[in-house]
């Protein structure tokens, strides 16, 4: 049966040192080899034209892996939006070998004028038939929790729709959900807390294939937002050392299909020593393999 390979990232914008960091997130994602790449805050390149497609992190990352880039405007702000800031825009991107079948924008409940977070989904052609794969970033403050459980169940809801019938194909969820696996907006997603008077069902793709760590057998991982990075230094106030970037997969099918064979986390790499040492970005991606 086939296996998809998928990378999620939080990209961190254009913080520099933009061009060390994306010449790192090509060399790690080359060698990965995935065949679906999901993004978040991708932002326009600073010698972006602009206008309706400007050109962003994400298609700099596809122009040099030879893949097909859809990326798609979160949200956009003004001079002085908030203190410092300077006109610009954020959203994801999904990066695939060959040209997505469709796509589709859902904004997410809550949105804010210089935080409005959305679900991009797109169609993968694979050699199983289509897979819809799905990137999508939360409300990243601690306690934002009211607005990520509206967000979340937004979320299941477009996957509903979308077919989750026992002969449907695998989905794909991933992204920086900005939560960790104990509160309740993960807890809903994994079948285990009920939101707004309803329940649904994904498999955790790193919880499935590292069950250890939440037993106390086995040493913990998982961590992407880790104090082993240094970008994360300037934003200790987050607490550091949290695993919040996830891949989600629908339950699996009878004949296997959904079957998470791998999970990792990747893109940890470092350039460079001390206050010169640089990672792909503040945050470590997670890959996963599935049986589609």
């Amino acid at each position: 049966m086939a296996r998809l390979r998928l990378v999620t990232l939080n990209l961190w914008g254009t913080q520099p040192p933009l061009e060390r960091r994306l010449a790192l997130a090509i060399r790690q994602l080359r060698a990965l080899d995935p065949d679906v790449i999901a993004l978040q805050e991708v932002r326009p390149l600073p010698d972006s034209p602009g206008g309706a497609e400007p050109r962003t992190t994400a298609h700099a990352l596809a122009e040099a892996l030879g893949l097909c880039a859809r990326y798609a405007t979160a949200v956009r702000w003004d001079d002085g939006a908030y203190p410092g800031a300077v006109a610009g825009e954020e959203g994801l991107a999904l990066l695939t070998r060959s040209p997505l079948l469709a796509t589709r924008v859902l904004p997410l409940p809550e949105p804010r004028p210089t935080e409005a977070r959305i679900l991009l989904s797109g169609q993968v052609a694979t050699a199983a038939g289509p897979i819809w794969v799905h990137t999508t970033h939360l409300h990243y403050r601690l306690d934002d929790g009211l607005a990520r459980e509206a967000q979340v169940q937004a979320i299941d809801a477009e996957l509903r729709g979308l077919g989750r019938g026992l002969g449907d194909s695998p989905q794909l969820l991933c992204g920086d959900f900005n939560a960790e696996p104990d509160s309740d907006e993960i807890r809903f997603l994994r079948g285990a807390a009920t939101l707004g008077g309803r329940r649904t069902h994904f498999q955790d793709a790193w919880l499935r294939r590292h069950r250890e760590a939440v037993r106390g057998d086995g040493p913990a991982q998982g961590i992407t937002w880790s104090s082993e990075n240094e970008h994360t230094r300037p934003l200790r106030s987050l607490d550091i050392d949290r695993r919040i970037d996830y891949v989600f997969v629908t339950s699996r099918k009878r004949d296997g299909r959904g079957t998470v064979l791998d999970c990792q986390v990747v893109m940890t790499e470092r350039e460079g020593q001390g206050a010169d040492a640089v990672c792909a970005s503040d945050h470590f991606g997670v890959l996963a393999d599935v049986q589609i």
